[in-house]
């Protein structure tokens, strides 16, 4: 155990020197280890919408104000469809959906359920990028129009979801329903938070909707001063009405097949256990927001402009997916390997490898470091403690 303890703070000592040394340029924007987001917070709840326009419809500058900002977004130059969400990432889901994308196998991380949810999630890694995830849920009692809504409703969204503090509709499509939105979400007191320049688009394939949303450049809005943007985004998912575990054989419930990525700039063993760890809280609070948004829907609440949005798509008909795959014929990737059970004996190199990551990234805000470090240290130490 003593043999444990020294090489444990050994390792989040070499963390420490490395991240003290190491200091990228966005921490620059970091005032006394403390994260001055007052302008994006005072946006908590406000939407600011752009005048709805065909992307490359017209020649027209389209302006939004960023509540917060001193500055207009101004979207001078004419936006082409094919330049924000594209059939060719609509195909890319459908093969993801179909395990046909041709990726590294998928492995079993997670198995959860309520009495009005059950949840599944896997995970792999790539060569290149980041961590991959992707999950299958059914929530009973709902319908697939709910959940395209509940998902693209930002303005619902900054009621339920803990980590948003600002949302802005940049740009839409009334044709196609095409958007680009602007997002700062709120990041743990070790990070800075995180910027993002989304694109989305629904298809409707059959009685399934296709809902792809991607990180997209616009160099019309500038980089946030406080916040990381994070470019490289992608969070997609499948909606379609299943049936009820009741086992009525009525499709009173809805299954969601959700594939997300994203670089947010934390070392990837970090985002793993985080995601291990605090995804399942996560989902619950997304079926929390989502039965709070079933109720006020059901009240008769009329629904916001990203809402209305969502009901703005492109139908396709059924051979679509018969000349989809004729068009790309990939290898079909293996499927999620059956649930394992985690070792129960401590592994101390992943520990070790653990502590560095995170108290690498610890030090990368110094000025939380006295405090942070301790904190974490005592409340890791205390758990294996408890273990042994």
């Amino acid at each position: 155990m003593l043999v444990f303890l020294v090489l444990l703070c050994a390792a989040c000592l070499v963390g420490v020197l490395v991240g003290w040394a190491w200091k990228p340029k966005w921490v620059a924007s970091v005032d006394n280890g403390r994260i001055n987001l007052s302008a994006a917070r005072s946006s908590h709840s406000t939407m600011v919408l752009s005048p709805a326009k065909d992307f490359g419809s017209t020649q027209e500058e389209a302006s939004v104000a960023l509540t917060g900002r001193n500055h207009f977004c101004s979207l001078s130059q004419p936006k082409q469809e094919n330049s924000v969400v594209t059939e060719e990432d609509l195909k890319h889901l459908i093969h993801l959906v179909d395990r046909k994308d041709g990726g590294p196998p998928w492995k079993h991380v997670m198995d959860r359920s309520t009495p009005s949810m059950s949840y599944q999630a896997c995970q792999r890694d790539t060569e290149t990028g980041p961590p991959q995830f992707c999950s299958r849920t059914v929530y009973e009692d709902a319908t697939p129009e709910l959940l395209r809504d509940f998902f693209w409703d930002d303005e619902f969204r900054l009621k339920w979801d803990d980590m948003m503090i600002h949302a802005a509709t940049v740009e839409e499509s009334p044709t196609t329903g095409a958007m680009i939105v602007h997002w700062i979400r709120k990041f743990p007191f070790f990070c800075s938070d995180r910027e993002n320049i989304i694109g989305r688009r629904i298809w409707k394939l059959g009685q399934s909707y296709y809902c792809v949303t991607k990180g997209v450049p616009c160099p019309s809005v500038p980089r946030h001063e406080k916040a990381r943007r994070v470019d490289v985004y992608y969070s997609s998912w499948a909606i379609q009405a299943v049936a009820s575990r009741e086992g009525n054989g009525q499709l009173t419930a809805c299954e969601v097949i959700l594939f997300h990525h994203e670089d947010m700039g934390i070392p990837s063993e970090v985002v793993k256990f985080g995601a291990r760890h605090g995804m399942w809280r996560a989902v619950k609070n997304m079926e929390r927001g989502l039965r709070a948004y079933q109720k006020a829907r059901a009240s008769g609440a009329p629904p916001s402009q990203p809402a209305l949005m969502a009901q703005v798509y492109t139908k396709l008909g059924p051979d679509y997916l018969k000349s989809s795959e004729t068009a790309q014929d990939s290898p079909k990737a293996e499927g999620p390997s059956s649930p394992e059970k985690p070792p129960q004996d401590l592994n101390i190199p992943k520990l070790l490898i653990f502590a560095g990551a995170v108290a690498l990234a610890f030090s990368l805000e110094r000025g939380l470091l006295t405090k942070a470090v301790p904190l974490w240290a005592a409340r890791r130490l205390g758990n294996i403690g408890r273990r042994l």
